[in-house]
């Protein structure tokens, strides 16, 4: 059996790819993904031996760009993704017998019309809810086009989002999907997502409520056990003093007018504790030679977030899961996107705080620290752990392989 992993998105959305292609490979299959063709996106994925189909442009160079990408410029940058997407895509699914979309819709909607092309079946997967029609939550609003703030009906706001996103990418979508022979399709957002998307995270991080509109199948998040070693430099600051706190914002450029650096350092001084300082897109540096810091870049959170106090962030669902997994308190200053829901999850099942709006200032960082770094919240990290599902991988894999098995003709007696 084939399959093809597609997915356009930062690290967040391209590592559980990586656990996925893993396990599928253990169960049998041959696995591609098709992704960024960003430096450290190849290494990770060599490094566990599955092969990357590079498509468009650098995700990194986009975020951290001088000038960032701007609401008005979405249709166009779209617009380029699904041509580019179309021809990696139907280059790299060429006798596969299953794909799986994620990522940004435009990207999903060229891989599933490309499956659609080949007859081969196909797969939505999200690892965030707030994509996914419901009248418990909200869509999340596009930029350059904010819902009516007398709007309050989740049903009409998610009327009101399958419309945003035709406008934003179904005139691209379409004059592609007929140049390949194949009809257009009159809602973008309800053709990406297909009658049985997958919802890849952890039911207690982020429970699917029922009823809904769709036939959601929660297969728990999908990770990669990491066996890589911390670097010993690392291993000796660790084992130097008390557990220090994580800082770090991922693939967030954390474009604010204050230095996030030292209002993170000096917030964690302030509770009395060491700090490890992630690089991260943000390019974070330490801002003293105190023995007390230490900066790392790429390394393997989840042996790194099992030896620290807590865990300041930015809010992915990865790094929120992985920090939860590991019984690590965390605070979370969300930047965009999902990154508030993850903030608001942390926070109502007790296992850290929220930081108020995206710019870190030292005063309010320290209060929430100070709120998580109490053994309480220790406490209740801890009993999350406990309930967090670790075969997320082992079920979506499974699910995929029986159904291709399923639909494949008898062998010949």
């Amino acid at each position: 059996m084939r399959v093809l992993l597609s997915g356009y998105d930062s690290r967040g959305g391209v590592e559980p790819l990586v656990g996925l292609a893993v396990r599928l490979r253990e169960l049998g299959a041959e696995v591609r993904v098709c992704a960024p063709p960003d430096e450290e996106f190849a290494e990770r994925l060599a490094g566990v031996g599955v092969p990357l189909v590079p498509v468009g442009q650098s995700v990194r160079a986009l975020v951290t760009a001088a000038t960032p990408p701007s609401a008005a410029d979405l249709p166009r940058r779209a617009a380029e993704l699904t041509v580019a997407q179309l021809d990696a895509v139907a280059a790299a699914a060429e006798g596969c017998d299953a794909l799986v979309a994620t990522g940004l819709m435009p990207a999903a909607a060229a891989a599933r019309s490309v499956a659609q092309k080949l007859g081969i079946r196909s797969v939505y997967a999200t690892f965030q809810q707030l994509t996914l029609p419901s009248p418990h939550h909200p869509p999340l609003a596009y930029p350059g086009r904010p819902f009516p703030p007398e709007v309050t009906d989740n049903r009409v706001l998610w009327d009101l989002d399958a419309q945003s996103i035709n406008a934003l990418f179904g005139e691209a979508l379409n004059t592609n999907r007929a140049s390949i022979g194949l009809p257009p399709v009159d809602n973008v957002r309800d053709y990406v997502i297909g009658d049985q998307p997958w919802l890849a995270t952890d039911p207690t991080l982020d429970p699917w409520q029922e009823p809904a509109d769709l036939d959601v199948v929660q297969t728990g998040a999908w990770f990669l056990p990491d066996e890589r070693p911390l670097p010993a430099e690392l291993e000796a600051f660790l084992d130097a003093g008390t557990p220090p706190v994580y800082v770090g914002f991922g693939s967030m450029p954390m474009r604010t007018s204050t230095d996030v650096a030292q209002v993170a350092i000096e917030a964690i001084r302030a509770q009395g504790r060491r700090a490890v300082v992630a690089r991260g897109w943000a390019d974070l540096a330490l801002i003293d030679d105190q023995d007390d810091c230490f900066a790392v870049g790429e390394v393997n959170q989840q042996a790194l977030f099992g030896r620290v106090a807590a865990v300041v962030h930015h809010g992915g669902a990865g790094t929120t899961t992985t920090a939860a997994r590991a019984g690590a308190p965390q605070v979370v200053v969300p930047q965009a996107g999902d990154q508030p829901y993850w903030a608001g999850r942390v926070a109502d099942l007790g296992i850290g705080a929220a930081h108020d709006g995206p710019t870190p200032t030292t005063e309010p960082l320290s209060a929430a620290l100070k709120t998580t770094l109490t053994p309480e919240t220790r406490a209740r990290a801890t009993a999350v752990a406990s309930a967090i599902r670790t075969d997320g991988t082992t079920v979506a894999a499974k699910l995929l392989l029986d159904a291709i098995s399923r639909e494949r003709p008898p062998m010949p007696a």
